[in-house]
């Protein structure tokens, strides 16, 4: 088979539990999945507020559940061929929820699937997560890698995907850089030369349905990233172009930027911390080609990006419910 050739990347697993699949990563893992004929079960804190395009797909359960009870952890994936966690946070709500979300919750997961004998294990990681990282952010990441990895000589075949920036319709990126523009004309920003290698939400979503049922996937760690680099202020440049604005972008010197993530830190919604700083002051780049095992290759953003940041696109949307709705 060619790289970027058509194919069906079924998974060749019937049963999947979706751990963080809630989430902006996790819906089009679920969507992707359940086009594929896989069975899903999708664990939630509330289910009523999870998202409506996940209740109502087909062979999927929506179950309402504290995933951090190791007990209860047990029970979701008994019964299914694989389990796939993408659960993680930007920040931290209060201290320790990094080393809670992304090292202890992994023990856990490894845990249940020994104990249920679940033989397929896939984490969602991060790029540059190393045990020596100046951000909590990664060295949390790291920890939870080597839990993931602890689960191979049990039996469990596990893959971890460390993906650079991810960008897509309703993510935290680029939509945010297009929203600050909205609301002033000038955009004081922290970390102007902080590189990227954005990589498209359903590129992340296709690896991983695509590495569930490959045995040449197994015990092993990706890095997933699109075939371009940029600045990040490149990036603000770019998603203000595709919104039809000019802005003023103003680069930070890096005692600015740690001023200016002081006090975006403790606003609600955090747009920026300090952790965030130092996770950025490495390079989210690649250093290699993107993994071959794989069988495509990654999106470009301008292919993607424009689609649903342009200033008609909201409305095109809107036209298109309105038109399936009879309105």
């Amino acid at each position: 088979m060619t790289r970027g050739s058509s194919l069906n990347e079924a998974a060749h697993v019937p049963t999947v539990c979706l751990i963080g699949g809630s989430g902006f990563v996790g819906r089009h893992v679920a969507n992707l999945l359940c086009t594929q004929g896989v069975a899903l079960r999708i664990p939630t804190r509330r289910r009523e507020l999870a998202k409506s395009e996940l209740i109502v797909l087909p062979n999927t359960e929506v179950i309402e559940a504290n995933i951090d009870d190791a007990e209860v952890l047990a029970r979701l994936v008994a019964g299914c061929e694989a389990v796939v966690n993408l659960v993680g946070i930007l920040h931290e709500k209060s201290k320790g929820d990094f080393r809670r979300v992304h090292a202890e919750l992994p023990r856990k997961i490894v845990d249940a699937c020994r104990t249920k004998g679940v033989p397929r294990l896939v984490h969602v990681s991060a790029l540059n997560a190393a045990h020596d990282a100046s951000s909590e952010y990664l060295r949390s990441k790291a920890a939870g890698e080597q839990q993931i990895r602890a689960a191979q000589p049990s039996g469990v075949q596990t893959t971890i995907f460390r993906p650079s920036v991810i960008f897509g319709r309703d993510d935290a990126f680029l939509n945010l850089f297009a929203r600050l523009a909205r609301l002033s004309p000038v955009i004081p920003l922290g970390c102007p030369n902080a590189r990227f290698q954005p990589i498209y939400v359903d590129d992340v979503a296709r690896a991983i349905a695509t590495c569930l049922g490959k045995p040449q996937t197994f015990a092993r760690t990706f890095e997933l990233c699109g075939p371009k680099t940029y600045r990040l202020q490149e990036l603000v440049s770019y998603a203000c172009s595709i919104r039809g604005l000019r802005r003023l972008i103003i680069p930070l010197s890096p005692g600015m930027t740690q001023l200016q993530a002081f006090f975006l830190e403790h606003l609600p919604g955090k747009l920026m911390t300090r952790d965030n700083v130092r996770s950025m002051q490495v390079d989210s780049v690649c250093g290699c080609a993107f993994p071959e095992a794989l069988g495509f290759d990654p999106s470009a953003m301008e292919a993607v990006a424009p689609l649903y940041l342009a200033k008609n696109a909201q409305a095109s949307r809107l036209n298109r419910y309105r038109i399936r709705a009879n309105r």
